[in-house]
C-alpha cells in the first residue's frame, strides 16, 4: 500500500520571547470567550526596488521587530485548517466541515487572533496644553496619545463581559485603540456621478494608497530580511525551508495586521466612531475645570465630528497630577471637585514629568505599537533611510510606576466605564430597536415600507420607522437613523464578542440597506454578517455555506468592488472570510480557495499580496486531511501547484528567497507523492520548475556575491569616518524567520 504522504514541518514550535511591558504586550491567551457560567494592479514606489543592508545602523533593526525572531525559532502563531469548494463538496471523499478549532487564535500573529483583536473599541484623546506638553518632555512628541497607546493594546488581567443573555464571560485579551480626536475621518464619496464623467473616484484612490502603503511596508520587511539572510556567512545551507503549514509567516501576518490597522471614521461602518474621548487637563492648570469646559465646547464647535458620528459618546474625565512638581493635596482636593461635578467617570493619573533613560533604576522599555497604520510605519523606515547616520533608536523607556499608574487607569476606565456603558447601550437598543423588527409585525410593516402599502409621505430622520428616505444623498444615515442606531448596535456586540447578536443585526440591516441602494453600507454589513457567522464556534453546514455566507461574500465583494469601486473594502472581504473558512477544514478549504481565487482574479492585488495569497492558497489546500489510509480527497497535488505559482510570482517581484521556500515545498510535496514519480511525466511543467530552479540559483549566487561586495565597501568607507559613540557595533547578524530556520 502506497505510504501517505508526511505532514510537513513536523518540528515542535518554540514561542519567541517578546521585549514588553509586564501587561502591555504580554502574550494573549485566546480572542474568544470564555463562560463564567477589474482595475489595475497596485504599483509600489521604486524605492522598494532596492534597499541597501544597513550594517552601520543597528538601531533601525527595532523598526522591522514584528518579523524578526530569534535564531532557529519558527514564526508566531499557528496555522489553523482549511476552506471550501461546490464542486466537490458533496463527494464521499470529503471530510466534512466542522466548527472552529479549539486554540485556533491562541497566539499572536494567527489570523482568528488578529480579526478578534482588529474590531475593538476605539477611544479618542483630548487632552489640555498642559498635559501634552508634559507628555513630550517624558519623551513622547505626539503628546498623551502616543504615550497611552500601547497600553491599550493589552488590558491586564481579564475583563468580564455579558453577552445579550446577560451571561458574563471572560476575555483574557480584551484591548481598545487608543485615537486623535477627530482625526482620520473619510467623508463619504458619491462616485457614480465621478466614474460617469470619467473621473476617478476620490474613495478608490484612497483605498489604492491605503493598499499600496501596506504592500510597500511588507516589502520593506522582507528586503531588510533578505538583506540580512544574504550577509550570512553560511546562507546557502538554510534555504532548503519550505513553507511552514502550522504557522503563520510573520510577513502575512505582518500583511494582514497592516490591512487591519488604522480603521478611519467611516460613514458605513461604525469600528472607528469613538466609544469614549478621554479628556485630560493637568493639576498645574489655575482653572482645570475651566480648561474641561473649553475642549468640551471645542468639541462641539469647530471640531465638531460629522452628523453620521454620533456625540453621545461616553466622557472620561482625567487630571494628570505631576509628582515631581505639583502638590498632592492641591490635585487631590481638585480631583475630588471634578468628580462632584462630572460624576464617576474619572481618574487622577499620576506621572513623573521626567524623561525615563535606559539607565534608570526603575526604567523598562515600553513597547512599539502593534497596531500603526500602514503609512506611519512606513514614514517611520524612510525616515531612519533618510537619516541613516543621526537616526536614533524608536525606543522609548519610561518608569516603572509610570507603568503602573497607566495600566491601573486603562484598566479602570475599560472595566468599570466603557464595557459596562457599551453593555448597556447594546440592551437598549436591542431591546427598543431591534427586537421590534424580528417580530411578525416588524417584519410586516418592513414589507409594508418596502413597497409602500397605503402611501404615507416621507419619514422623518430620527423616527422609528425605517423607511428609506432615512439615506441622506451625500451618501450616509444620521446618527439619530434607526439604521444607523442597528448599525452601530451590531458594530458594539461584535466588539464585546456576543458574534450572535451582532450577526441576527446584521442579517436584519442587509435588507434595509439593499432597499435605500446605500451599497456601502450594503456591502459592509454583508461582510460584517458573514465574518460574524463565521467566527462563531458552532459547525456550519454546506447548504448553510452556499445559501448564506457565499451569498453574503458575492454581495459584499460585487458592491465594494463594481458598485462602489472600493478596493479596500473587497480585499478585506475576502481575505478575512478566506482565513475563516479555511480554519473549519473539511468542505470549508475548497470554498477557501475558491474565494482565494476570485481574489486573485479581481487584480486588486499588487505583487506582494498576490504571491502572499498566492502562498496562502497553497497552504490552504494541505491543510486540507483525506479520509483513511490512502487520504482520499486530500489536495497536497494542489497546494504543491500554488506553491509553484507563489514561486514565479516572488521570482518576478525579485524576492528570491521566499521563491526559494515555495519551491521548495512544491519538491517536498511532490516527492511525497504515492506515485513516487511526482510530476516528471508532465514535461512542460517539470520543464517549468526546472526552469525556475535554474533561474533562482543563479540569482541567489548573483545577489550574495553582489551583497558581500556591498558589505565590505560599506564596511571599508565605516573604518574611514568617525563612529558616534551610540552607534555600537553590530556583534552578530540578524536572524529572521521564516526566510530559515534550523533544522
Amino acid at each position: 500500500m502506497p505510504a501517505s504522504p508526511p505532514p510537513h514541518n513536523d518540528a515542535p514550535s518554540s514561542e519567541e520571547p517578546l521585549q514588553a511591558l509586564p501587561a502591555a504586550a504580554a502574550l494573549v491567551k485566546s480572542p474568544l470567550l470564555r463562560s463564567v457560567s477589474g482595475q489595475d494592479p497596485l504599483t509600489m514606489s521604486s524605492s522598494t526596488e532596492s534597499l541597501p543592508y544597513r550594517r552601520s545602523n543597528p538601531v533601525a533593526a527595532s523598526l522591522y521587530a514584528s518579523t524578526l525572531s530569534p535564531p532557529g525559532s519558527r514564526s508566531m502563531s499557528p496555522a489553523g485548517r482549511g476552506s471550501p469548494s461546490r464542486v466537490l463538496a458533496g463527494t464521499v471523499f470529503d471530510a466534512p466541515s466542522g466548527p472552529l478549532p479549539e486554540g485556533a487564535g491562541e497566539k499572536p500573529g494567527d489570523p482568528l487572533n488578529l480579526i478578534v483583536k482588529a474590531f475593538v473599541p476605539h477611544v479618542a484623546i483630548q487632552a489640555s496644553s498642559d498635559v501634552q506638553d508634559l507628555a513630550r518632555s517624558k519623551g513622547f512628541k505626539n503628546g498623551l496619545w502616543e504615550l497611552l497607546r500601547p497600553f491599550g493594546e493589552r488590558i491586564q488581567g481579564k475583563v468580564a463581559i455579558r453577552d445579550s443573555n446577560g451571561v458574563s464571560k471572560l476575555a483574557e485579551d480584551f484591548s481598545v485603540r487608543f485615537t486623535r480626536f477627530g482625526a482620520d475621518v473619510e467623508h463619504p464619496d458619491v462616485g457614480f456621478k465621478q466614474q460617469a464623467s470619467g473621473q476617478e473616484d476620490q474613495g478608490m484612490s484612497r483605498d489604492k494608497r491605503t493598499l499600496a502603503a501596506v504592500e510597500e511596508v511588507v516589502d520593506r520587511h522582507l528586503s531588510y530580511a533578505e538583506q540580512s539572510f544574504l550577509n550570512m556567512p553560511q546562507h546557502s545551507q538554510s534555504t532548503t525551508q519550505g513553507l511552514d503549514i502550522e504557522t503563520t509567516s510573520p510577513y502575512y501576518a505582518l500583511f494582514l495586521r497592516r490591512l487591519l490597522s488604522g480603521m478611519p471614521i467611516v460613514a458605513h461602518e461604525t469600528f472607528g466612531h469613538p466609544v469614549a474621548c478621554v479628556v485630560a487637563v493637568s493639576a498645574r492648570s489655575d482653572d482645570s475645570v475651566g480648561e474641561l469646559r473649553q475642549i468640551y465646547e471645542t468639541s462641539q464647535g469647530p471640531n465638531r465630528l460629522p452628523p453620521w458620528v454620533d456625540g453621545d459618546y461616553l466622557r472620561y474625565y482625567v487630571l494628570v497630577h505631576d509628582e515631581e512638581n505639583d502638590d498632592i493635596q492641591r490635585s487631590m482636593a481638585l480631583f475630588e471637585q471634578m468628580k462632584r461635578h462630572l460624576g464617576l467617570h474619572c481618574h487622577l493619573l499620576r506621572l513623573r514629568s521626567s524623561q525615563s533613560a535606559e539607565t534608570d533604576d526603575d526604567s523598562i522599555p515600553l513597547p512599539r505599537s502593534e497596531w500603526i497604520s500602514a503609512t506611519e510605519e512606513l514614514a517611520e523606515i524612510k525616515k531612519s533611510e533618510d537619516e541613516e547616520d543621526d537616526f536614533e533608536d524608536p525606543t522609548r523607556h519610561i518608569f516603572e510606576s509610570d507603568a503602573t499608574a497607566i495600566r491601573t487607569f486603562i484598566r479602570e476606565m475599560v472595566t468599570q466605564s466603557i464595557v459596562p456603558t457599551m453593555e448597556r447601550h447594546v440592551s437598549i437598543w436591542n431591546d427598543q430597536i431591534a427586537s421590534r423588527r424580528r417580530g411578525f409585525a416588524g417584519r410586516f410593516m418592513n414589507l409594508s415600507r418596502k413597497f409602500n402599502f397605503g402611501g404615507g409621505g416621507r419619514s422623518s430622520t430620527g423616527s422609528s420607522g425605517m423607511g428609506k428616505d432615512n439615506y441622506d444623498a451625500a451618501g450616509f444615515f444620521r446618527a439619530d437613523a434607526p439604521e444607523a442606531i442597528m448599525r452601530k448596535l451590531a458594530d458594539y456586540a461584535f466588539m464585546l464578542r456576543d458574534f450572535k447578536l451582532a450577526h441576527s443585526t446584521y442579517e436584519l440591516l442587509r435588507t434595509d440597506f439593499a432597499d435605500s441602494k446605500a451599497w456601502k453600507h450594503h456591502a459592509a454589513t454583508n461582510e460584517m454578517a458573514a465574518i460574524s457567522l463565521l467566527i462563531q464556534t458552532q459547525q456550519i453546514t454546506s447548504k448553510t455555506r452556499a445559501e448564506t455566507i457565499d451569498q453574503m461574500l458575492e454581495s459584499a465583494f460585487y458592491s465594494y468592488h463594481t458598485r462602489c469601486s472600493a478596493p479596500f473594502g473587497a480585499m478585506r472581504s475576502l481575505t478575512l472570510c478566506l482565513e475563516l473558512l479555511r480554519l473549519r477544514g473539511g468542505t470549508s478549504v475548497d470554498d477557501a480557495s475558491r474565494w482565494g481565487i476570485r481574489l486573485l482574479e479581481s487584480r486588486i492585488l499588487g505583487p506582494v499580496g498576490d504571491a502572499l495569497i498566492k502562498e496562502r492558497l497553497a497552504i490552504c489546500h494541505a491543510s486540507k486531511e483525506g479520509v483513511g489510509s490512502w487520504h482520499w480527497g486530500a489536495r497536497y497535488r494542489k497546494s504543491a501547484a500554488w506553491s509553484v505559482l507563489a514561486a514565479d510570482a516572488w521570482m518576478q517581484h525579485e524576492r528570491y528567497l521566499p521563491a526559494q521556500r515555495c519551491l521548495n515545498e512544491a519538491r517536498k510535496t511532490y516527492a511525497a507523492l504515492p506515485t513516487k514519480h511526482g510530476i516528471s511525466k508532465f514535461e512542460s511543467a517539470h520543464g517549468f520548475i526546472e526552469s525556475l530552479e535554474r533561474a533562482l540559483s543563479d540569482k541567489l549566487d548573483h545577489t550574495g556575491e553582489a551583497s558581500k561586495d556591498i558589505d565590505e565597501e560599506s564596511e571599508a568607507l565605516m573604518d574611514s569616518r568617525p563612529r558616534r559613540s551610540s552607534g555600537a557595533r553590530r556583534t552578530s547578524v540578524i536572524e529572521t524567520a521564516p526566510l530559515h530556520k534550523e533544522d
